[in-house]
């Protein structure tokens, strides 16, 4: 009993953890370019993630690291880029909207290519979510005629790397703290992350004051919303199953649209009924556990 409400209760604080990042996202972006912020991100959350988990990387097999580079590049790497492209153009509302098809494909992949055992009820709930999501996207679409679908399809994108990462790790890196898994994730992609800083000639703009109020956002957004998420996110998974934990995803358009609300993106109602479809959808989706 208490592994299940403990599951739940880490389920509502990865929502409002990640529900917050897309307003975040959208406020770092003030000066500074999609891969300059997507880099910082990185930058910023592997120094946080060496300061509390450094000595965890040695709880990490050798024959392990080859998944922890793989679900660096799936779960964090290109996400942290599509995402911060994606907003340059769609409303940080719309973008955590869409990523609500990552449960969707976390079932689709898992059933695949990992065998996953799912229930009638896990399917119910992920299509029920999923229809709520689509009636968040086309009101969305509705409201602002400037999105588009090129942009749009880079977070459909980055949600197909999420549905990958949360079965690779399911899979394959059940067995290792969930610290580990993310200071290790974040070791591999700090020299990168500091390339495309300085090809995108970062140290020429890092002294404008817009720029270092950004800083800010996306300091918060490293430490919080991708080094904490991550290690509350991996143990999600390891605790219950890739659906329920991908099934995160329904809840952070409700997050996002009330600091959408906050920063005067404007909702109407059958916005909010998607989002109370979203609820539903999650709580069939949740697998029974013994």
């Amino acid at each position: 009993m208490f592994l299940k409400n403990l599951r739940w209760i880490l389920l509502f604080v990865l929502a409002l953890i990640w529900g917050s990042s897309f307003i975040l996202i959208k406020k770092g972006l003030i000066g500074l370019t999609p891969f300059q912020l997507g880099s910082l991100r990185i930058v910023f959350a592997t120094v946080f993630l060496l300061l509390i988990g450094f000595k965890s990387l040695q709880t990490i097999p050798h024959t392990k690291w080859k998944f922890v580079a793989l679900t660096a590049m799936v779960g964090t790497f290109f996400p942290a880029y599509l995402f911060a492209m994606a907003e340059t153009v769609i409303s940080s509302s719309i973008a955590a909207v869409l990523n609500s098809l990552t449960p969707l494909g976390a079932l689709l992949i898992g059933v695949l290519a990992f065998g996953l055992q799912v229930e009638k009820r896990q399917i119910y709930g992920v299509i029920i979510g999923l229809i709520g999501s689509i009636l968040l996207v086309l009101n969305g679409e509705s409201s602002n005629s400037e999105q588009n679908i090129t942009y749009t399809l880079m977070v459909v994108f980055a949600a197909f790397c999420y549905s990958l990462n949360v079965n690779l790790i399911k899979k394959y890196l059940s067995d290792v703290k969930p610290l580990a898994i993310t200071t290790g994730n974040f070791i591999i992609l700090l020299i990168p992350a500091l390339i495309v800083l300085y090809i995108t000639g970062f140290d020429k703009v890092v002294a404008r004051p817009e720029v270092q109020t950004a800083m800010i956002y996306i300091a918060i957004l490293g430490v919080l919303g991708t080094g904490i998420a991550n290690i509350i996110y991996f143990k999600l998974i390891q605790m219950s199953s890739p659906v329920f934990a991908s099934s995160v995803t329904y809840m952070i358009p409700v997050v996002a649209f009330f600091w959408g609300i906050l920063d005067q993106e404007l909702f109407n109602l059958m916005q909010y009924m998607g989002a109370i479809i979203i609820f539903i959808g999650i709580y069939l989706s949740a697998k029974k556990q013994s």
